[in-house]
Order: structure tokens, then C-alpha cells, then sequence
């Protein structure tokens, strides 16, 4: 049965990565009403606000705020084939939500090639390969480091806290690695599902006997974006997993060998909002980072080749990332049942970051990787116990307890 999970995980990939010529139903073809991050966030009565953050080298971003305390804001950046929507399709019992409500000033970040990172400064995503020219490097350098100038510009703080989930949480190792004059501008950083090695997870391990042929797979697809909005395989997935039931019973439980699943803690009925949302878009070339990433055991960026490595790096391997540079205080926070961040692989990082503060093993059994953002508990077990005393601690001053929103009848 273990071998059926992994084989059916990997040829799951491998359909995502070349695409399918399968017909689809009509109806699949139309694009369902899918509320934005703005709409969720009203569904609920928050305020929201979307702003636009253009990084260094042109990449255009959607940023959502959501205003309280403009003294003590807080960054949430989400992970690798997520986007802003991942932490507000809990609604009233989010993340986002539970801040504001604590209040803080929430912003909710995106990054390059999702769903609301489409736009260029020169380059159309639908028509230039140079616009998917990137990986979870500039995720770090580029797009987060603008996303803290504009929260810091615009609100006048002197620093943020950080919190990232799944790859969310490698964007910051990355950008304290690579820019470390952002550690003076961040006082706290916590990561939910830390990731950064990947010796020890199951589904990274299941590839590593097919990894060749996953390169070739990436390689020879014509396709530089990968999970595309108007893609084929999106639309498969989304209406194959529209229906309670199957979204619940089929499509969760095909993810169990990759993020482990929770029953307890996804309802039938919430079940097909995930896939409303998730996954969005990146590109091949992030997949093939993190294939580097799996494949040879060492957190390093792009891989090249040698001869191409020597001209960008001055060496024939790329650098690893020298993660002793982060000097902001760390906050681990692992759930047992997690396939993707593994307590393995999160104890091996744990001594690579000088500052770790603690790492939080949470007490539920089953706790998994969605739980951090799609449980229905998650707020009882994690938000309001474990990381609002933490902000706290590097925000003592701030008033608790916005004003209850409205709630909007839901679309």
C-alpha cells in the first residue's frame, strides 16, 4: 500500500509538471467564481486594503493590509504553490484574522508567479519566457526584502515580525543569509512548517529514485509556468475536487504522503474551498530548485551547471546559503504528523540559525502541514496560545482587541 501511495504521488507530480491532454467537461472549462483575498477578508468584516509593491528588478505584487496598530506590523508570507488566499480561507477563525483582532497591522505578502504576482514592469507572463525566470532565491532577495521597505516605509516602524509557513518560512533563512542588513529591520521571525533540508521527508524521499526522470520531465516541457490559472491540469484539479465528498475523500487523502492529512481538523463540507485556492501558479524553474534542493542534500541556491556556476558563483557548485548570518530571534513551530517539514530534517536546520528561541513541537498527534492554515482548531491549538505570546514578547505595548467586524453574507 506504501508503494501504491508514492507511485501515485509521483506520477501525480509528473501530470502536473508535462500537463494532460485529457477532455475536460464542458463545465470545467468555465471559470468558477473564486473570491480574491479582498473578498474573503469581507466575508468576514475585516477591512482590507490592496496595495502594489514593485521589487528591484521589476516584478509587480499584490500586498493585502489589513489595518490596526501601524507601531507593530506583521508579515505573512505563505508557501511554495500558495498564495495570500492560503491564510484567509478560514475566515473569522484565520490567521490574519486572529491579529487584527489581537491588533496587530496585518499585511499578507505574495510572491513572483502566483496568482498575484502576474505583472512585470517589460515582461507579459503569457508571452515572455523571461518573466519565469526565477526561483525561491528571489522569493527572498527580491520579493520579500521589497515587501518590508514598502510595510516599514508606509507605516513608519521601526521593524516587523515575520511569519512564514511551508517555503514562506526558507524565504526568510534565505533573505537574513543573503541580505543580512534585514535583520536589524525584522525583531521576530516565526516559522510554521519550517523548511529548508529535506533529508527526512517522506515525499521528497519517494522521489529521489525517480528524480532523473523529473528533471527530464521539467527540462523537456515547453511550459516555463507551472500550476497555471488558465492551465489545463488546474482546471482537472479544481473540478475533480469541486464536489464535499471527493475534495474530502479523494482529493485531501491523495495529499496525505505529502503534507499528511488531518480529518479531524478538515470538515467534508470545508473541504473543496482548499482547492479553490490551492495550488496557484510558479514556475519550473522553482520546481527544479527544489528537485536541487531534494536531490542533493544541501540548501544552496540555483544549480546551473558547472561551467555556468564558475561564471555566477566563481566555483563549479553553487554556495550554499550561510544561514550563521541570520541573527534575529527564531521561533519553530512543527506539527508531528507533518510529511513535508519533518521534525527530522527541522532538528537538522535547527542548529545551522544562531537565534532560535525555541522550537515548538505542537501537541496534537495528527497535527500536519495544512492544519497550520486550514485547520478548524488551528486558532484554539496554535494562533491564540502559542503565537500571540510570542509577538507580545517584541510588541509589549499593544492594545488588545479590535473592534468585532461586521460579517458579510458569503459569496
Amino acid at each position: 500500500m506504501a508503494f501504491v501511495q508514492y507511485a501515485t504521488n509521483i506520477l501525480t507530480f509528473l501530470v502536473c509538471v508535462l500537463g494532460t491532454e485529457a477532455e475536460l467537461p464542458d463545465h470545467a472549462l468555465i471559470p468558477a467564481i473564486r473570491p480574491n483575498f479582498t473578498q474573503l477578508a469581507e466575508q468576514v468584516g475585516l477591512p482590507c486594503e490592496e496595495v502594489q509593491v514593485t521589487t528591484e528588478d521589476g516584478y509587480i505584487l499584490d500586498m493585502f493590509h489589513i489595518p490596526g496598530n501601524k507601531s507593530h506590523p506583521v508579515l505573512l508570507q505563505s508557501g511554495n504553490f500558495g498564495s495570500s488566499d492560503d491564510y484567509m480561507i478560514r475566515g473569522n477563525t484565520s490567521l490574519p484574522y486572529v491579529l487584527w483582532e489581537a491588533g496587530y497591522d496585518v499585511w499578507v505578502g505574495n510572491v513572483r508567479g502566483c496568482r498575484y504576482g502576474r505583472r512585470h514592469v517589460s515582461f507579459d507572463p503569457d508571452l515572455d519566457d523571461e518573466f519565469w525566470d526565477f526561483s525561491f532565491h528571489e522569493f527572498a532577495v527580491y520579493d520579500t526584502s521589497a515587501m518590508i521597505d514598502y510595510i516599514l516605509n508606509r507605516t513608519e516602524a521601526k521593524t516587523l515580525s515575520s511569519i512564514g509557513w511551508s517555503y514562506g518560512t526558507a524565504v526568510n533563512y534565505i533573505l537574513g543569509a543573503e541580505k543580512p542588513e534585514y535583520n536589524d529591520l525584522i525583531d521576530c521571525i516565526i516559522s510554521l512548517a519550517p523548511i529548508a533540508y529535506l533529508h527526512h521527508s517522506i515525499p521528497f524521499e519517494a522521489l529521489i529514485p525517480v528524480a532523473p526522470l523529473g528533471f527530464d520531465a521539467v527540462i523537456l516541457t515547453d511550459k516555463n509556468e507551472i500550476m497555471g490559472e488558465n492551465s489545463t491540469e488546474i482546471a482537472l484539479l479544481r473540478d475533480s475536487c469541486s464536489t464535499p465528498i471527493v475534495a474530502h475523500e479523494t482529493c485531501l487523502k491523495a495529499m496525505d504522503v505529502t503534507f499528511g492529512f488531518n480529518p479531524e481538523q478538515i470538515e467534508v463540507e470545508f473541504a473543496p474551498k482548499i482547492f479553490q485556492h490551492y495550488p496557484s501558479s510558479t514556475s519550473r524553474k522553482n520546481l527544479m530548485h527544489e528537485f536541487q534542493t531534494l536531490t542533493t542534500k544541501r540548501f544552496a541556491q540555483y544549480d546551473y551547471g558547472p561551467e555556468e556556476n564558475k561564471i555566477i558563483y566563481g566555483s563549479e557548485e553553487p554556495k550554499e546559503y550561510d544561514l550563521s548570518k541570520n541573527k534575529i530571534n527564531i521561533f519553530l513551530i512543527s506539527g508531528k504528523n507533518d510529511q513535508a517539514s519533518k521534525l527530522g530534517d527541522v532538528a537538522l536546520l535547527k542548529p545551522k540559525l544562531p537565534n532560535v528561541v525555541e522550537h515548538i513541537i505542537l501537541k496534537p498527534e495528527k497535527f500536519c502541514h495544512l492544519d497550520f492554515v486550514c485547520g478548524k482548531d488551528t486558532h484554539k491549538n496554535l494562533y491564540k496560545p502559542i503565537i500571540l505570546p510570542i509577538l507580545k514578547k517584541y510588541n509589549n505595548n499593544i492594545k488588545q482587541k479590535a473592534k468585532k467586524p461586521k460579517s458579510k453574507k458569503l459569496i
